[in-house]
């Protein structure tokens, strides 16, 4: 992502004028973004573009083990299941990425190789995760040790205090502090997700005044959940996000993926989000680099799914691995 436009420099400027920017955002009409939401999740798809929906989805997986009784055998497994989602079938996509905690990273990036075959990436999730709670210079440490261990993706988590205090340019600074800490020499650079922990957040419009927030900082994808917090993804919150950045495309021209995590676990579910993705935002975004599921039981289901349109017949629950 190149700096940010000109047109949003004064904006950033200083607290006050942030807080201009962000509070003359359109506010959020609750009951509107409700009805749409629930409206778009109505639509189905059958045959074709189902199938080609099911591959697109399994694509766009980040496929996540974040407990503390994680060892590396169990990241060896999943990553090895991001690669070959359905080892007896070949013509199964490969996930877009494994998220782990920083002292996972190189595990797993053992396991996935340099080249490989599928091109899955390693996403870990830093800044004191979930909670956000610790000093800056211990966020930017946690995001360097997951980099030099390899990372291709950081997943670091606001604070949500100083959000919802108003400190807005203290969240802002921290992003850009975060972002300038996924460097690396050789200029391939770590991807930034930001996560927002939209159950925490209130209201739609500061999931919208985040969102832009996050954006503005240099997010390479707005995330909504660490995944430990209720309710996580919901559609209407997917909605306000993706409203959010296909807006921040119309006026400076970069693209920011999103990232819906937490309490997506079914096929269905996920469809209703590409279904959603693809009028809100548009086609530019059905692209595992501009949009991703974070879930660790999505896959399975995903996979019977498959079967099923493939063979006529559900495989059942017990015929794919277990995360």
């Amino acid at each position: 992502m190149t700096s940010t436009p000109t047109v949003l420099d004064d904006v950033t400027r200083t607290e006050s004028s942030l807080r201009q920017f962000l509070h003359g955002l359109p506010g959020v009409d609750q009951v509107g973004a409700e009805a749409r939401a629930a409206g778009l999740g109505t639509r189905s798809i059958k045959t074709s573009a189902k199938a080609y929906a099911l591959d697109l989805a399994i694509r766009m997986v980040d496929l996540t083990t974040l407990e503390g009784q994680d060892t590396p055998g169990k990241v060896r497994a999943l990553a090895a299941k991001a690669m070959r989602p359905d080892p007896a079938d070949p013509t199964c996509p490969a996930a877009a990425a494994v998220c782990v905690y920083p002292d996972m990273v190189a595990t797993a990036k053992e396991t996935l190789g340099s080249s490989g075959v599928s091109a899955v990436k390693v996403a870990a999730v830093a800044t004191a995760f979930p909670s956000g709670r610790a000093a800056l210079d211990i966020k930017l440490a946690d995001t360097r040790d997951a980099v030099e261990a390899g990372a291709d993706e950081i997943d670091m988590v606001i604070d949500r205090g100083a959000f919802l205090a108003g400190h807005y340019q203290q969240v802002y600074d921290e992003i850009v502090a975060v972002k300038a800490a996924c460097a690396r020499s050789n200029g391939e650079d770590a991807h930034l997700k930001v996560i927002f922990e939209t159950g925490e957040l209130q209201t739609y419009d500061n999931v919208r005044r985040v969102s832009w927030l996050a954006m503005m900082a240099g997010a390479h994808f707005i995330k909504t959940s660490t995944g430990k917090v209720q309710p996580a993804a919901t559609l209407p919150v997917t909605l306000i996000m993706l409203e959010a950045v296909r807006d921040f495309r119309e006026l400076t021209g970069q693209m920011v993926g999103v990232k819906p995590a937490g309490g997506i676990r079914t096929a269905k579910d996920a469809i209703k989000y590409l279904v959603m993705v693809n009028e809100v935002a548009g086609q530019d975004w059905l692209d595992p680099d501009w949009f991703r599921f974070g879930a660790s039981t999505l896959l399975n289901d995903l996979l019977m799914q498959r079967t099923k349109m493939t063979t006529g017949r559900y495989s059942g629950p017990d015929y794919f691995t277990l995360d």
